[in-house]
Parts: structure tokens; C-alpha cells; sequence
């Protein structure tokens, strides 16, 4: 099984990715708070505001924590009241988005980021990078949050960073990133600690740091950021800079867990399965990967499934672990990806379909995972789905073992010594472990 840390998306979650963050903008053209004298428009702050606004920190509102029923019907009453107000409409943008209706909500971003607001900007930028109800335009989303992290507006400089962390309408650099991410974490994002936490623990844009690691996720947690708490617990799992400390990695999972964190949902099965820090108990394990699995998380699908397939914890179901197979396979998960194709190849759960066993281990062989490329060579080699042709089993195999994968090497070895009346080459199942 696996389990999983946990980098801050650009958006700000209402039941969907990692942990909590907030949203918001600085103040422009000289406007500060006390220029709400407007009743309409101080009823919509205290809807619509966020905590890293200049003057709102105590009144903010986190996306998940907002009526937006009420915000909207506020914030409207705002914008009718003062229907020249940035902020109103920059407000009312974000009550819509978090209630889902982009259609409503660009047209005043774009009106508001046109006019220099960061929350818009912020908030456009990261709907035209990710195709959010508008169509896909990542350099115009690049040059938004630019203009709102060199304004300095936290989140916008955590999405920046996020930018050139992935290459998303800007070249990927890692120093930029990492040096965007620290600008957001000083000013207390606890998103952006938890993602300069992250560079410091993997090395990238930054020397490898554990402590540094460690105090930035330590930082975050103490905000309550369940995506600090997962990726602490990580820390204590796996021993980075600490001695490895399975109960304390629970304690951590747990907390984050609670908060209905499906990264955390997952790595606590993952510790109940195993019995790291726990008590093991198949059955919790099951209950907290279907918690995640029911978010859509593709590794919490995959980890399911395996545990219908082996029927431990749950009653075991072919048919049960084809279906989350395909659900995490669907969804990118490449470990999935190989289990289904060995079920269409055992006809186990599904009906046996060589043809949807080629296509499904081909998708992880070419995103280089070892053990598909070794049931690639195993496809090929024995005329499954595709007929037979040893000199592409022999690619596939040498693709694997050059990844140091066994049952490759052993095939290699195999069809190298032309041994008459030699076994079929193996094909292997991956629990990710």
C-alpha cells in the first residue's frame, strides 16, 4: 500500500484536496478599511472577507467556514449600495466561486483584476490555469498572479509559486518557486509553509533541509493546517531528520483525518494496515481508504481495492476491486493502472480482455513504472493482445531492468541463455509497496 504527502493545490478547498487555506487580497488605490462607512458594505466583509485581507484578519472567513447563500444575498446588497466599489464586487466574485458558479463570478473578477484587486487577480489567475469554468489560458493566468505576489498578497504568491514549481504558464523554475513559496510562509499562509516545507525535504529549489522541513510543517500545523499535520506525520514516518516514530505519525494522520483530510484519511489506513503505530485492524484500514476513496482520491481507490482483491478487512470482490481499480486508473494512478490490467489478463472480476490488459499496463510502462513495463514484455513475449514478438519483449524487459526490477533481469537472463523448453516470462502485480 502507499501513503502520501501532501503539496498545496492553488485553490482554496471546500471538501476537495488537501488541507485548509484562505484566500483574499490586499487593499488597492489607497483604500483601507475605514473607508467601509457603508453598512451594506461592512455586512458583506463580514461575510465575504478573509484573513490575510490588510485590516480582516479577525473577521475573515476561510471558503469552507462561508453561508455563501448569505454572502452572496450581502455582498449583492454591497454592490447595488456602491456600484463602484472594487472590493464589493471582488467580494461577491469570491461568495459566487465558493458557492461554484464561475459564470457568475468572472465577470467580476475580470472587472475587479482589470482594476487592480488581488483577491480577482488571484482568483482568475488560477481559473484560467486550471480550465475552471473558463477556457484554459495559463499565460494570462501566469501574468495575474504575478501582478498580485509582487503585490504582495500572500496567496496570490503562493499560486505564483505553484506556477513555476509545475511550468504552468511560465518555465518551471524550482528557485523561483521555492523563493515564492517562502514569501507567502513568512507572511503566515500556512498552505505556502507547508509547500516551502516540502522543497526543503525533497531538495528542490532549495538544499535539503530537514529541519527546515520539519519547522515550516510545525508552523503550519500550529494554524491547524491539516496539510502540515500530514506531511509532519511523514516526517515522523519515515524518519526525516528524527528518529522514526510510527505512534507520533498516527497522532498527526489522525488529527488531519479528523478534519476530513483525505490525505490524511489515507496514510492512517495505511498505518492500520501495516500496524505502524497502531494496532493493525484490516478492518479500519478498509474504512478509512473507502473515506478517502469516496473523495476521489486515485491512491486511496488503488489501496482499496488491493484490500478487495485480497479480501482482507472487507469481503473479497473481484468485481469490488476491478471498480476502484478503473475509478484510480481513470484517475491517473499508474499502480492501479498495472493491477487492472492483470485482472483483464486473469479475467478475474472483469472479463478476460487482453486487448484492455495491453492498454491500461501501457498507459504506466510509459510513464516509466518498472513493474508495467516488465508485464509489457510478458504481453509481448507471449502473443497477448498483440502478437508476439520477442525483440519488443526484450525492449520492455530492458526498459524494467534497467530500473534494477527482478523478474526483468530473470527474463533477460532467460531468453539470453535460449534454453529449450524454458518457462513463460512472470508478470507481477504492484501493491505499491
Amino acid at each position: 500500500m502507499q501513503y502520501a504527502t501532501q503539496s498545496g493545490g492553488r485553490r482554496e478547498m471546500i471538501a476537495r484536496k488537501a488541507g485548509a487555506f484562505v484566500l483574499g487580497f490586499v487593499l488597492v488605490s489607497g483604500l483601507s478599511p475605514k473607508a467601509l462607512a457603508g453598512p451594506e458594505l461592512d455586512a458583506c466583509a463580514a461575510q465575504a472577507a478573509e484573513p490575510f485581507e490588510a485590516g480582516f484578519k479577525d473577521i475573515g472567513r476561510m471558503t469552507g467556514d462561508m453561508n455563501t447563500e448569505r454572502a452572496i444575498r450581502l455582498c449583492r446588497e454591497a454592490v447595488r449600495a456602491e456600484p463602484n466599489s472594487i472590493q464589493a464586487k471582488a467580494w461577491l466574485g469570491r461568495a459566487y466561486w465558493a458557492q461554484g458558479d464561475t459564470g457568475a463570478a468572472l465577470p467580476l473578477f475580470e472587472e475587479a483584476a482589470a482594476a487592480g484587486n488581488y483577491l480577482a487577480a488571484t482568483l482568475l489567475g488560477d481559473m484560467l490555469i486550471t480550465a475552471d469554468g473558463v477556457e484554459e489560458d495559463q499565460e494570462r493566468g501566469a501574468q495575474l498572479l504575478r501582478l498580485a505576489a509582487e503585490g504582495g498578497y500572500a496567496v496570490g504568491q503562493n499560486s505564483y509559486a505553484i506556477s513555476f514549481e509545475y511550468g504552468e504558464g511560465v518555465e518551471r523554475n524550482l528557485v523561483e518557486a521555492a523563493r515564492w513559496y517562502r514569501r507567502a510562509a513568512v507572511q503566515g499562509l500556512p498552505r505556502a509553509q507547508s509547500n516551502i516545507g516540502l522543497m526543503y525535504q525533497n531538495g528542490t529549489g532549495v538544499d535539503r533541509d530537514y529541519v527546515a522541513a520539519r519547522a515550516w510543517f510545525e508552523m503550519a500545523v500550529e494554524q491547524g493546517s491539516s496539510a502540515g499535520m500530514v506531511n509532519l506525520g511523514k516526517v515522523y514516518q519515515d524518519g526525516l531528520g528524527v528518529p522514526v516514530d510510527y505512534e507520533l505519525a498516527a497522532e498527526y494522520y489522525t488529527r488531519a483525518a479528523d478534519m476530513g483530510n483525505v490525505f490524511g484519511l489515507n496514510n492512517l489506513g495505511y498505518l492500520y494496515e501495516e500496524g505502524f503505530g497502531v494496532e493493525q485492524d484490516f478492518e479500519m484500514a478498509a474504512s478509512f481508504y473507502m473515506q478517502a476513496a469516496d473523495q476521489g482520491m486515485a491512491l486511496a481507490q488503488h489501496n482499496l481495492a488491493i484490500l478487495y482483491e485480497d479480501g482482507r478487512g472487507v469481503e473479497q470482490s473481484f468485481a469490488r476491486a476491478a471498480e476502484l481499480y478503473t475509478e484510480a486508473a481513470q484517475n491517473g494512478e499508474s499502480r492501479a493502472q498495472i493491477n487492472l490490467g492483470l485482472l483483464y489478463m486473469d479475467g478475474k472480476g472483469v472479463e478476460q480482455d487482453y486487448g484492455e490488459a495491453l492498454y491500461w499496463t501501457k498507459i504506466a510502462a510509459d510513464a516509466g513504472q518498472a513493474v508495467a513495463q516488465n508485464n509489457m514484455g510478458y504481453l509481448y513475449e507471449n502473443g497477448f493482445g498483440v502478437p508476439a514478438d520477442i525483440d519488443t519483449a526484450i525492449a520492455w524487459f530492458e526498459l524494467s531492468a534497467a530500473q534494477g526490477y527482478e523478474l526483468a533481469i530473470e527474463a533477460l537472463a532467460r531468453i539470453a541463455s535460449e534454453q529449450a523448453g524454458a518457462t513463460t516470462s512472470g508478470k507481477a502485480k504492484d501493491k505499491g509497496g
